[in-house]
């Protein structure tokens, strides 16, 4: 006998599946095999900044001194620290080969060093990136200049050379505060880095500091989060992103490091994360939407009350464009009707834009008309968690198989539904990624075979 629909053992048991992200649509697995031509890359950059000359930007820097077993991103361990100035002048040499090719100058809106770790790289030269970028840029007028911090490896130096050029913004890779878990996950750092990362930054005039927490890490219990969520009291950083950890050993056999009976699953999984969001709230965080909270002053929170909220590769932001520039390996670019990403082997890259003096695509997609109606709604549910197609441009056929699956999903309580509209329920903000599964024609006319995605609980 079923348990009651109400609950949430029920709703993990019909909903827990393997689902994408949708960090973009379509999803990275469901691009076109025969990726755009730089022409047609490089023409559809200069036709979005015709509209706009406001860009985000983001490079990734993938180097990483130790293999952190839980990290599913693309990165190179090393301690060879003789990688930094080549590794900046392919970059460089990359961002050249598009202002080159654009027509009107940029201006940065929105920037993001990713990683890997961007604080392996010494202060001299990511000042020494940063500046090389605006040789060839402009400041937009209200601009988000961000990184993400390792707090082991962050310096005081780091902060300052990034706060000299325009960075008021971090994410520090708190992941859990037990050290056992850190030490059975290969994280180097401790509570106290935690806490002198964040206050250097604060110190140097950082207004927004964000903390990255994962749930669902081996042998994580209700005690662990509990204590976590302590220290986040105690630090109040501006913003949290409360992840789930996705199982992924197919991506990354790094997280074949420990035994997988240790990891909580399920229900169990499920009841840290309401655990965690509860006394967030409890103690002043607003929900903003997938995985994410934001104290009530800080821009996100805000964005996310006026509407202005969006997402994209980097996650949410209030500054929103529409053409984001990608540089370095594996990073992938955006301009609205289409998606470019780079080689992922770091030789591969630096190959290309150093001896075959091009940009280093090796994947993308051109979205059709039906890809872009698609990507706006479930834009949409991610951050207004509310669509509705009543407007014939609104339409796409994906909601002829969306609109009874989202009935079914309504009888469930994790939708109000109305004519040409749907609205997420509070009990259903932890399935957002389900509530926008119905809409994706890739996923249900090509069902992956082989484990593709991580689970959606």
């Amino acid at each position: 006998m079923l348990v009651p629909p109400t609950t949430n053992g029920y709703l993990i048991e019909k909903y827990d599946r393997p689902v994408p992200r949708y960090t973009s649509y379509p999803t990275v697995p469901y691009w076109q095999k025969t990726p755009p031509t730089q022409g047609e890359w490089l023409a559809a950059v200069n036709q979005r900044m015709e509209e706009s000359q406001d860009i985000s930007l983001y490079i990734h820097l993938p180097f990483c001194e130790k293999l952190c077993t839980y990290c599913g991103c693309n990165k190179r361990i090393t301690i060879n620290h003789g990688v930094e100035a080549p590794y900046v002048n392919a970059v460089l040499a990359e961002w050249k080969l598009y202002v080159e090719a654009m027509n009107h100058r940029p201006r940065i809106k929105e920037l993001h060093l990713g990683g890997g770790t961007p604080t392996f790289f010494s202060p001299e030269e990511l000042g020494r990136l940063i500046d090389g970028i605006f040789v060839h840029a402009d400041r937009a007028d209200k601009f988000d200049y961000s990184f993400e911090a390792h707090p082991s490896s962050t310096s005081r130096e780091h902060l300052q050379a990034l706060a000299d050029r325009g960075f008021d913004r971090l994410s520090i890779g708190v992941q859990d505060f037990n050290q056992a878990i850190l030490q059975l996950i290969n994280r180097d750092q401790t509570h106290q880095q935690v806490l002198d990362t964040a206050d250097y930054a604060r110190a140097t005039g950082y207004k927004s500091v964000n903390f990255d927490i994962i749930y669902g890490l081996p042998t994580q219990t209700r005690e662990d989060i509990i204590n976590t969520v302590q220290r986040i009291d105690e630090l109040r950083p501006e913003r949290i992103a409360f992840y789930s950890y996705a199982h992924v050993p197919w991506v990354s056999p790094g997280q074949r490091a420990y035994d997988e009976t240790d990891l909580p699953r399920g229900l169990e999984k499920r009841a840290l994360y309401e655990l965690g969001k509860e006394m967030l709230t409890d103690i002043g965080y607003q929900d903003i939407g997938l995985d994410h909270f934001a104290l009530p002053e800080d821009d996100l929170y805000q964005a996310s009350e006026a509407g202005e909220l969006h997402r994209n590769f980097m996650g949410y932001t209030a500054l929103p464009t529409k053409m984001t520039i990608a540089l370095g390996c594996s990073s992938i670019g955006d301009s609205w009707d289409m998606y470019v990403q780079n080689e992922k082997k770091v030789e591969d890259y630096q190959k290309a834009v150093f001896v075959e003096k091009r940009l280093p695509i090796i994947k993308g997609h051109q979205l059709t008309e039906e890809d872009q109606v698609v990507r706006q709604h479930i834009l949409n549910l991610m951050c207004q968690h509310a669509t509705e197609w009543r407007a014939e441009h609104l339409r796409a056929s994906a909601l002829e198989r969306a609109v009874p699956l989202w009935n079914d999903m309504a009888a469930d309580g994790l939708l109000r539904r109305s004519p040409y509209r749907i609205e997420v329920r509070e009990e259903g903000m932890p399935f957002l990624r389900n509530i926008c599964l119905p809409l994706d024609d890739y996923f249900w006319n090509r069902r992956p075979e082989a484990p593709t995605f991580s689970q959606s609980v």
